[in-house]
């Protein structure tokens, strides 16, 4: 970016490009179909199919955000293009859900199996997305297509990529985040924060992050940062 320099959240760094992120990076991406389809579950009187043509019937928005990492590295000055949750939410699902007012939290599941749990509240922020776009082109298999959360103010571990299934919760679920066991205790052992919100730096859901940041850069290698940061 030109002029002020690019404000990061505490303990971060923007590097080049826009890496993929994930847990199962040494795979490659789940074959998904062109076609968007999510089905909406969880605490419904029945399941319902949200499909490309009724997102159509929701106004596209985009929204200009960085994708930020829990283990440090942020890719910045991402354009993503879709449709707010909020209007997806309000719109297309509560008026379908008996429970609607009661509902308290969400599970996002993509097609590798990975899920994310988010609050209600922090789903219908305005910059909150279903993403079908990302920098004026369609989303490829790397960066979560055909579909995708996105969820600027929270680390990426909550942006659940390849949505295929929302289930929608009046009491908070068990954290369950992938259907593989040995994915499940290695997530389950790291105890990440239950809302990830990047400027709070919530990474860790005991640990304080003057802890938490040099143990991520241990596990995880960060990406090249960007010669301007």
């Amino acid at each position: 970016m030109s002029g002020s320099p690019h404000r990061l959240p505490p303990g971060q760094r923007a590097v080049v490009g826009f890496p993929r992120f994930g847990i199962d990076l040494h795979a490659p991406p789940p074959v998904t179909a062109s076609e968007i389809s999510i089905v909406v579950g969880g605490d419904v009187a029945e399941a319902l199919v949200i499909s490309d043509a009724l997102l159509g019937s929701l106004p596209r928005t985009a929204v200009d955000a960085d994708l930020h990492c829990v283990a440090g590295w942020s890719a910045t000055d991402l354009r993503w293009e879709g449709w707010r949750f909020d209007d997806v939410l309000n719109r297309l699902i509560l008026p379908q859900t008996p429970e609607g007012e009661r509902i308290a939290f969400l599970v996002f599941i993509g097609a590798d199996g990975y899920r994310s749990i988010v609050t209600r509240e922090d789903a219908v922020r305005a910059n909150v997305l279903l993403a079908d776009r990302l920098d004026g082109e369609p989303l490829t298999p790397e960066h979560g297509a055909p579909i995708r959360l996105v969820s600027p103010d929270q680390y990426g571990y909550i942006n659940t990529k390849h949505l295929t299934r929302i289930e929608l919760h009046v009491e908070q679920p068990e954290p369950i985040f992938h259907p593989r066991r040995s994915v499940q205790r290695a997530l389950r052992a790291v105890h990440p924060h239950d809302r990830a919100r990047v400027w709070q730096e919530e990474r860790h859901r005991y640990l304080p992050s003057w802890l938490t940041r040099p143990l991520y850069r241990l596990v995880v290698r960060l990406p090249a940062p960007r010669a301007d940061h």
